[in-house]
């Protein structure tokens, strides 16, 4: 039995597909036999729109807090940096590493 490769779909064909379902013109079968997705599938999509639709009319002020503070990622980086020269200078003393990169 030969394994079949995963599909990923665009934003715009779930969008598209779970637009159909809404409408309600065609059962989820035929949908999914029209899109050659599974029904469940068509569900799930479905559901998603109905939970995220209000987010778009909400204007920009969730944008903001989906955004990650710039000035904490950098500070982390920075520590994350030092701790690394750090214990790689130490190791290299112990001779646990080699000086050679």
């Amino acid at each position: 039995m030969t394994k079949r490769t995963r599909r990923n779909h665009s934003g715009s064909f779930k969008a598209k597909v779970a637009v159909a379902a809404l409408r309600g013109d065609k059962t989820l079968t035929e949908l999914a036999e029209q899109y050659q997705v599974h029904p469940t599938q068509v569900t799930e999509w479905k559901r998603q729109l109905l939970e995220r639709a209000a987010d778009l009319f909400d204007g920009a002020g969730n944008k903001a807090e989906n955004e990650p503070d710039l000035k904490v990622l950098h500070a982390k980086i920075g520590q994350q940096a030092l701790e690394i020269d750090f214990l790689g200078s130490a190791l290299t003393k112990a001779g646990l590493l080699s000086a050679k990169k």
